[in-house]
C-alpha cells in the first residue's frame, strides 16, 4: 500500500494523499478478493471515501480474521443487523398526526426489499465495521443471514470486543452466534418474548402515546410574524 514520505512537500503531500487512498482501498479490495474468492459476493469502493464488501456466510469469520492478522485492521469498532423488511404497520400513528397538519395520507406500505451498497438476498443482515488505525482505512463488511436460518459464527475468537454485541444482536433481531461464550439479555428481562428491533415488532408503548414532539407541533420563530404581514 502507498505510503507518505515525511520528506515530501505539503503540496506533494496532498496530491499523494488523494492518490494513495485510492490506491490503498483499491489494494486492499484486490487483496480480499485473492484472500476469499467466491466467498466475496460483492464490493463497492467509493474513491476518497469507504469500502464495502458483502461476503458469504461461510467466509464471514475468515474475511474477519484475515482483514485482522493479515492486513492489520486490529480496530473492532462495531457489529450489528438491519431488517430490511419495511413496517407492516407503516407510518402507524404519525401518519393520523400527518393528516390532522394537512398532509397526505401515506401510500399502501411497499412490501419489497430494498438493500443499501453491495445488494443483499435476505431480510435479515449482519454488518461490521474495522479499522487499520495506522493508515486511516476502513471496511464495512456485510452478511446475508438467511430467513430460515437465522444463526452465523461469531466473531468472537477473532475480536474480542465483538461479544456484547453480537448479544445485543440476538437480543434485538433473534440472530444466534454460533460459538458465542455466552448469548444472554443485555437490556431486556429474561423471558422477554420477541424481538424489538424487528419491523414486524409491535411498538405497543407508542400506540398509548405517540413520541414526544410528534403531536405538539410549534410553529418556528417568525412564523406567526409572516402570517401577519402576509395577510
Amino acid at each position: 500500500m502507498s505510503r507518505l514520505s515525511s520528506t515530501d512537500t505539503p503540496e506533494e503531500t496532498a496530491d499523494v494523499a488523494e492518490a494513495a487512498v485510492d490506491n490503498a482501498r483499491s489494494d486492499l479490495l484486490t487483496h480480499l478478493a485473492a484472500q476469499l474468492g467466491d466467498g466475496l459476493v460483492e464490493s463497492h469502493l467509493a474513491p476518497d471515501d469507504d469500502l464495502w464488501i458483502r461476503v458469504t456466510r461461510e467466509a464471514w469469520v475468515d474475511a474477519g480474521d484475515y482483514l485482522k492478522t493479515g492486513l492489520g485492521f486490529q480496530y473492532f469498532n462495531f457489529l450489528s443487523a438491519i431488517d430490511w423488511m419495511p413496517s407492516p404497520f407503516g407510518r402507524d400513528m404519525d401518519s393520523q398526526v400527518d393528516i390532522e397538519l394537512g398532509h397526505d395520507e401515506a401510500s399502501e406500505i411497499d412490501s419489497s426489499l430494498e438493500h443499501g451498497v453491495t445488494g443483499g438476498e435476505t431480510r435479515f443482515q449482519v454488518f461490521a465495521r474495522v479499522n487499520d488505525i495506522v493508515n486511516g482505512l476502513g471496511v464495512t463488511l456485510k452478511v446475508d443471514v438467511p430467513d430460515d436460518d437465522l444463526t452465523l459464527a461469531s466473531w468472537t475468537g477473532v475480536f474480542a470486543g465483538a461479544d456484547w454485541h453480537e448479544r445485543e444482536c440476538w437480543e434485538m433481531y433473534g440472530i444466534s452466534f454460533d460459538g458465542h461464550p455466552g448469548l444472554r439479555h443485555i437490556y431486556l428481562p429474561s423471558g422477554f418474548e420477541g424481538n424489538p428491533l424487528r419491523k414486524d415488532y409491535p411498538l405497543l408503548a407508542r400506540r398509548l402515546k405517540p413520541w414526544p414532539g410528534i403531536v405538539d407541533v410549534e410553529q418556528m420563530p417568525g412564523d406567526d410574524d409572516e402570517s401577519g404581514d402576509a395577510s
